[in-house]
């Protein structure tokens, strides 16, 4: 597989502290790769300066064979990257197919196609019943998938997925990682923050794994739960993986 993503030695110091301390990683197209750590590990840190939130102290972002270090957010997504947040956050002023609509202009050069493409992602990913919503009649399993309905709108390359898990059911867990593994065979890179553990160890076949700021591990989900280091960091005992 081509080398989609790769970051040299990137870090970011706030003042005393180093968010994220030399890392070093590559993602191939097509990988569906998670990213896991205790709170603090420098996760959120990361993911800011690949979608271009904030610019690296040192180190480089490659994205597909261009460097990208400290370009803007609009600049990355224009790029082909696209991120989610804990915290879903669509435009509480427009209804459910119009928030997709915003993204899809991206690539879209009228709101006729922006909106054509808008409804089959919607489609595709069960929403079909709420085109016309509101924002606020939507659960939030709800919410969450219009959260990723909306950074797939952009026709990314590379989607970052921070805790699109947080607060759902046992059941829209289930629904919700199907979707997630469904994306690569759109094209779709992905990297995937996640502390609902088992939905992410039964689904990638490759983890990192980061602790004050470090990349610690970059393994197999089997062979990062008996990890001593990854344990002693992260788990507190052996993680079960079934």
């Amino acid at each position: 597989m081509t080398v989609l993503l790769e970051v040299k030695n990137l870090t970011r110091i706030f003042g005393s502290l180093r968010a994220v301390n030399g890392v070093n990683f590559t993602i191939r197209e097509g990988e569906l790769v998670g990213l896991i750590g205790p709170n603090g590990a420098g996760k959120s840190t990361l993911y800011n300066l690949i979608a271009g939130a904030i610019r690296p102290t040192a180190g480089a972002i490659v994205l597909n064979g261009m460097e990208v270090t400290g370009w803007k957010p609009y600049r990355a997504a224009k790029a082909g990257v696209a991120r989610t947040f804990q915290i879903p956050k669509p435009y509480r002023n427009l209804n459910v197919i119009d928030n997709v609509v915003v993204s899809a202009l991206m690539h879209h050069r009228s709101v006729a196609e922006a909106r054509a493409a808008a409804e089959g992602i919607l489609v595709d990913f069960g929403l079909s019943d709420y085109l016309e919503s509101p924002i606020g009649v939507l659960t939030v399993g709800l919410l969450k998938r219009l959260e990723v309905a909306r950074a797939v709108a952009l026709q990314p390359r590379l989607v970052l997925f921070d805790e699109i898990m947080a607060g759902l059911t046992p059941s829209e867990v289930r629904s919700m990682t199907s979707l997630v593994a469904s994306l690569p065979g759109r094209g779709i890179t992905v990297i995937w923050v996640e502390h609902v553990l088992y939905a992410i160890m039964n689904t990638v076949r490759r983890i990192m794994v980061m602790h004050r700021g470090q990349l610690i591990a970059d393994d197999a989900p089997e062979k990062i739960a008996k990890d001593p280091t990854v344990i002693k960091a992260y788990f507190g005992e052996e993680m079960p993986v079934a």
